[in-house]
């Protein structure tokens, strides 16, 4: 690593750390306190009048039938904008109907918060469905995460003597005001500095230029600026241009490139101090940071290792590889905003890219796999990164109870067997999902259909789509045809099942957790702060989440960067 890549590097978690504390508290007043702007809150009141909501609680139950039937509601409506776009306004390139199992997978995609693309943006979708469809749908997918955070995070701190006291909040009221007072504010005006930069902002139609060599080039216009914003705000990773925010229309220049690496992490950090500040546990909530600071840290270190390094495959060329791999990668960026570009897109649910990870080398790719299978939990997406986390919290607190020979406790709750029951459901649901849907498509021949590449890196791309898929990521490795029936209904089933059956898990802890009895803290309590507790999270999350994947690993990326350093190609 060089002296200016590790600087550039360390700016960036050093201004998220500085970031973390007031937009963490501006988050607890907006969930937990009377909320801030006054004319906000009347159109706040209005909504609900509208909507014939109640600002009432709702059990775990209720909240997670709010949570559910909103979803469903939305992907049926983005189903049918896709459906019969050809009939619907704002589209001057005349587009067709999108497939019944393409707009399936996309409508799953979009509201899961996996912003899995199997088509190309500019030439498949029309104007409205990019805007009044996906668009407004990331905002929807991200104020969900952070509602099932909400539920989750007050089941745990909740104290109450009165047993019947169940409530975890309001779905509607948590949604409604992810919306209107984070991402909506916040969206607008980082949209106006990806204007400044270059990024598009507009309703033209595709122009047909005359190049300098004579030959005809289309041009694709559109409303690119505020649906990038919100890509990148809320984690949720779809671009408007099939290469993503390696056009240059979308992260036209350094300093959008570096806007956007900072945005993309801003609000699941904040959330560690909110969830701080609702648990009065502060340094509890610093160390959550701290985990993910480092685990975040040592991806983005091995990253940029790899990528540095020459591809032995041109050695025998007369060229020059001072600059590592630069395969798929825009100069623009260079080695470090690709590398901090990607592992911060597989450390969230975001999963945008700034290059074509599948031209990572082997052990680079592996790297922005293994982020995403230890369970998106660094950082991860806006709500349901922490969300995650607290899940692998509550394994790490149970194995130490069982160490020390006591009922295991978290915040003077007991954890019992049927919250361990849930998290261990809970850690063992992406495994079951990914390797299940790896296997059965490296079986048929339906499945091996779509690979360009044979050999391991084949093997690679479709574990790394199961991955995304099941994680709620969106990336890809772009070697496999995803826009296949087989691949398209499948990813859309792991979508569902990773984001919706994990949340209802964790909502049934809350659930069981919020009016148990508080018991005081003594000696023998394990601390959830400091060294120690990081330590034993950080061993949970490697060993419990990644070291289930080593097998199919050593089949993949090993196995490719053994051939890669011997010559050999597939």
């Amino acid at each position: 690593m060089t002296l200016i890549g590790g600087l550039q590097i360390g700016f960036v978690f050093i201004l998220l750390l500085v970031l973390t504390k007031p937009l963490g508290l501006y988050l607890y007043n907006v969930y937990e306190k009377p909320l801030p702007f006054l004319f906000l809150r009347r159109f706040e009141e209005i909504i609900f009048r509208l909507g014939g909501i109640k600002n009432e609680g709702q059990g775990w139950k209720a909240y997670m039938l709010s949570l559910v039937l909103f979803n469903v509601i939305g992907i049926f409506v983005v189903f049918l904008i896709q459906i019969f776009q050809n009939y619907l306004p704002l589209n001057p390139q005349k587009l067709p109907a999108v497939s019944w199992d393409l707009a399936l997978n996309t409508a799953v995609s979009f509201a899961t918060h996996t912003n899995w693309q199997a088509y190309s943006g500019e030439t498949t979708m029309s104007y409205f469905t990019q805007m009044i469809g996906l668009t407004w749908q990331n905002f929807c997918a991200a104020g969900t995460g952070i509602a099932a955070f909400l539920a989750l995070a007050r089941g745990l701190a909740h104290h109450s003597v009165d047993e019947d006291d169940c409530m975890i909040g309001n779905f509607w009221v948590d949604l409604i005001r992810s919306i209107l007072y984070v991402f909506l504010p916040g969206c607008f005006i980082f949209s106006l500095l990806l204007v400044y930069q270059g990024v598009l902002q507009n309703f033209s139609p595709t122009l047909d230029v005359m190049t300098l060599e004579g030959a005809k080039q289309s041009i694709t216009m559109g409303p690119v600026a505020s649906q990038e914003a919100i890509k990148i705000l809320g984690t949720n990773g779809g671009g408007f241009f099939n290469a993503n925010s390696a056009h240059p229309f979308e992260n036209p220049t350094s300093f959008s490139n570096f806007l956007q690496i900072v945005c993309l992490v801003l609000i699941p950090a904040a959330l560690t101090y909110t969830y701080g500040k609702m648990t009065q546990n502060f340094h509890h909530g610093w160390s959550l940071l701290a985990t993910m600071v480092i685990l975040s840290i040592i991806g983005v270190t091995f990253i940029y290792y790899f990528e540095s390094q020459s591809n032995p495959l041109l050695s025998h060329l007369p060229l020059s590889q001072g600059m590592g791999n630069l395969e798929g990668k825009e100069i623009r960026f260079g080695i470090v905003g690709t590398s901090l570009f990607a592992n911060f897109a597989t450390d969230t649910s975001g999963g945008p890219a700034n290059a074509m990870y599948d031209s990572f080398s082997p052990l680079g790719g592996m790297i922005l796999l293994i982020n995403m299978l230890i369970g998106e939990v660094i950082f991860g997406g806006v709500g349901v990164g922490l969300f995650g986390m607290l899940m692998f919290v509550m394994i790490s607190v149970f194995i130490a109870g069982l160490m020390v020979g006591r009922t295991p406790e978290y915040f003077g709750k007991k954890i019992e067997g049927k919250e361990v029951r849930f998290a261990i459901l809970y850690v063992a649901l992406y495994p079951l999902i990914i390797l299940l849907g790896t296997s059965w498509s490296i079986l048929a021949s339906y499945g091996l259909s779509s690979l360009e590449n044979m050999g391991p890196h084949g093997l690679s791309e479709i574990l790394y789509a199961y991955t995304s898929a099941a994680e709620n990521n969106g990336s890809a490795f772009a070697g496999l045809n995803a826009n296949t029936p087989w691949y398209n209904i499948t990813l859309a089933l792991s979508m569902c099942i990773g984001r919706f059956l994990s949340i209802y898990l964790g909502l049934a802890i809350a659930g069981s957790m919020v009016n148990k009895k508080i018991a005081l803290a003594n000696a023998g309590t394990f601390p959830t702060q400091g060294i120690l507790f990081i330590s034993l999270l950080m061993g949970v999350l490697l060993i419990v989440g990644a070291l289930t994947f080593f097998p199919v690993m050593v089949l993949g990326p090993f196995l490719e960067n053994a051939y890669l350093l011997q010559g050999k190609t597939f």
